[in-house]
């Protein structure tokens, strides 16, 4: 899949293994409206099925927000009948993230609030610039994080933790951020993006069937008990042992030259 629109609000480019998600509704600073969430799950659905992407880039094209969060003009517009019919729609765009199959990264400048903050936190790891200023403030609408939010959270920084800065809804700016976990990398002012895809290529040298397995044994493993954990990783390990791509990585290593991945 080469570059492509979804829609109006979504564009994927390709930067040779890595593909890069970009948010692109400018004039809303990524507000997720109705059809901008329908194109996030449909580009999603697309990489997932995409062979030749082994890590996915989340991007924003505005220079002052990464996404604000879900978009509440349209919102207020809704009659309850509506709200509800929108729902599966909301949380396909953020799932269709979350399960994408290969490494994420998100590349967070400005504002990542509410849902624009899941979208970051449904992703692998999260690399901001000092501008970055991150939160759930969902509370302070009458709602709550739909979009993952508090399950994702305390996943990253402790229930604890978690439960204070969803129920202050405060923001928090990138220095704390980092030192608190919300974000795992701090780029130099307006260098997230190209960090990110810098790292993601780095990520893409390796073993595609060795990264998904690995992401899957993570996914899969994470909250169970050691034991039972361990049970994830080797039925990730059987479903890599006798690949392709373990072949060559073998071989090459053996050969001393660089691998090249068949991907299967």
């Amino acid at each position: 899949m080469g570059e492509r629109r979804f829609g109006e609000f979504v564009e994927v480019r390709r930067h040779g293994y890595v593909a890069e998600l970009a948010l692109d509704r400018p004039k809303a600073m990524n507000a997720v409206s109705s059809a901008m969430a329908r194109s996030i799950g449909e580009a999603c659905a697309a990489l997932a099925a995409d062979p030749d992407a082994r890590v996915v880039v989340l991007t924003s094209t505005h220079e002052r927000a990464f996404c604000v969060g879900a978009d509440l003009k349209e919102r207020n517009s809704f009659s309850d009948a509506e709200l509800v019919r929108q729902r599966p729609v909301a949380r396909a765009a953020y799932t269709g993230v979350l399960e994408l199959p290969m490494p994420t990264v998100a590349a967070v400048h400005g504002f990542a609030l509410g849902g624009g903050f899941e979208l970051a936190l449904s992703c692998d790891i999260i690399v901001a610039d000092p501008t970055a200023v991150v939160g759930l403030p969902e509370v302070s609408v009458g709602v709550i994080p739909g979009g993952g939010g508090t399950q994702l959270l305390p996943r990253r920084v402790g229930a604890a933790r978690a439960a204070e800065l969803i129920f202050s809804a405060r923001r928090v700016e990138a220095a704390e951020a980092k030192e608190l976990g919300l974000v795992d990398l701090v780029a130099g002012a307006g260098e997230d993006r190209d960090e990110a895809l810098a790292l993601a290529t780095r990520i893409a040298a390796n073993s595609p069937v060795g990264l998904r397995a690995a992401k899957r044994a993570l996914r899969l493993g994470h909250g169970l008990d050691l034991r039972a954990g361990l049970e994830v990783e080797d039925a990730a390990w059987r479903s890599v042992a006798f690949s392709g791509d373990r072949a060559e990585g073998v071989a090459a290593f053996n050969e001393k030259r660089k691998p090249e991945w068949p991907g299967e």
